[in-house]
């Protein structure tokens, strides 16, 4: 209800986040911007340590990135998964891309990959019954417990 019902920032928060100065990261949530994509905790996630994938070209469709940027943005995508899955222990991955408002895009003018790591059991009754989430983890921490998974990777890393 936070983001339904919030105030929007003006521009656009993905292009934000690519030109961020590394010591912004921590409160933006910025977990690595490297040459051609970024990767960021979702602000309104589904699940703990859901985490998003963006190019740093404003476009909104993959058909609209060059191929270079695409493989670049796909890889990235790739090695998302594999040290999100690593890093929480996850059961497995929901990965997505929400092309468009009619499909669920909240920020439709910049394309973005959600990739959500899933455990046996994770679903509960509470966003049935109650309309609200459990989030068994804050967003602080989930950043300070995937900082390392991503230090390797060529591009900026979060400063303190």
């Amino acid at each position: 209800m936070e983001y339904i019902l919030g105030s929007k920032p003006e521009g656009c928060i993905f292009c934000d986040f690519a030109t961020a100065k590394p010591e912004a990261y921590r409160a933006k949530l910025v977990l690595l911007v490297g040459p051609h994509a970024l990767v960021c905790l979702n602000r309104f996630p589904f699940s703990s340590s859901h985490l998003l994938v963006a190019p740093r070209r404003h476009v909104a469709e993959p058909g609209d990135l060059p191929l270079d940027e695409y493989d670049s943005t796909m890889r990235l995508v790739r090695l998302v998964a594999t040290r999100l899955k690593q890093a929480t222990h996850a059961d497995g991955l929901n990965i997505g891309i929400n092309v468009g408002r009619p499909a669920g895009a909240g920020i439709a003018d910049h394309m973005h990959v959600h990739v959500v790591p899933r455990w046996i059991g994770d679903s509960n009754f509470m966003p049935v019954i109650a309309d609200t989430r459990v989030m068994p983890e804050y967003l602080s921490e989930s950043f300070d417990r995937l900082r390392a998974s991503f230090a390797d990777l060529e591009g900026e890393h979060p400063v303190d």
